[in-house]
């Protein structure tokens, strides 16, 4: 997918045009913005005529498909035709799982592997996995945990590298994860380090899924979903054997929803979204 253009007002301290894309974009997702908002929070133009502000907006985002603005200048999301009574069994999942330096990532922790394996139809139709070098020691805790040493990583390709392969693999497709705000953060921040446009497509967490599904489950961690269901986790605490797990328990949990007669994207998320609780806190 190409870049999308925009323009960099004068004295913003962000230099690429996609880094600004995607700030206004993580906005709008996360709830629909006026257009003088956007204009503050990303373009940083607090004090510029309102014209001026709105014109750099609409040149930022116009062209983008992912949004639109209604007359009264508040930017949403596009609505894609059918998106939610596509039915589960024709929807692309790809399933991610990331390794990292151990330190969070507001506080500049970096992914050291990653792996993709795509799902469609209950079935696993292509995987990718590769270490990455983050540019910086991994620590010997990490080292210890999953078995990539600082020499692995070494010659292995950075983010950047893999970046543009990484969106095409992502893009438009639901993104799956055990405890995917977790992997998600570290995609997202290598995508914006890499001024790239963070790909677009909803996300799915199998935490989140396994707690419907198996309400009387009492661990829903990866290893104790993959006990449950007698998935053989092939390298634990790595990349591939970690998504790969994923997907195969995500099968089997679209496989309980299905028997609850979940069969469209819309529903599961209404399913999903009834007796939310409070928050949890990470499942390793």
């Amino acid at each position: 997918m190409a870049e999308q253009r925009g323009v960099t007002p004068p004295g913003l301290r962000f230099s690429d045009s996609s880094s600004l894309l995607s700030r206004a974009l993580s906005m709008i997702e996360e709830e629909p913005q006026h257009t003088s908002r956007i204009a503050g929070q990303v373009l940083g133009l607090q004090s510029a005529p309102p014209g001026l502000a709105a014109r750099l907006v609409f040149e930022l985002l116009a062209d983008d498909e992912r949004v639109q603005v209604d007359g009264d200048g508040m930017w949403r999301l596009s609505e894609r035709p059918g998106r939610n009574d596509r039915r589960l069994d024709s929807l692309p999942f790809v399933v991610v799982d990331v390794e990292t330096t151990g330190i969070p990532v507001s506080r500049g922790g970096r992914i050291i592997e990653i792996a993709v394996v795509e799902v469609r139809s209950g079935v696993i139709r292509d995987e990718f996995t590769t270490l990455i070098n983050p540019e910086r020691p991994v620590p010997r805790w990490v080292s210890g945990l999953t078995g990539i040493s600082r020499e692995m990583v070494a010659g292995a390709p950075t983010f950047g590298d893999v970046c543009d392969d990484l969106r095409e693999r992502l893009q438009g497709r639901v993104f799956v994860a055990h405890n995917a705000a977790y992997d998600w953060a570290y995609v997202s921040a290598e995508m914006e380090r890499a001024r790239r446009v963070i790909p677009s497509g909803a996300r799915l967490c199998t935490v989140r899924l396994a707690r419907k599904a198996l309400p009387g489950l009492r661990r829903r961690g990866l290893d104790s979903l993959a006990g449950f269901y007698g998935i053989e986790i092939e390298g634990r605490h790595r990349a591939w054997g970690d998504a790969r797990a994923t997907a195969l328990v995500l099968m089997r949990l679209l496989e309980e929803a299905e028997r609850r007669s979940i069969e469209h994207w819309g529903q599961l998320q209404g399913w999903l979204s009834t007796g939310r609780g409070r928050r949890r806190r990470r499942v390793e």
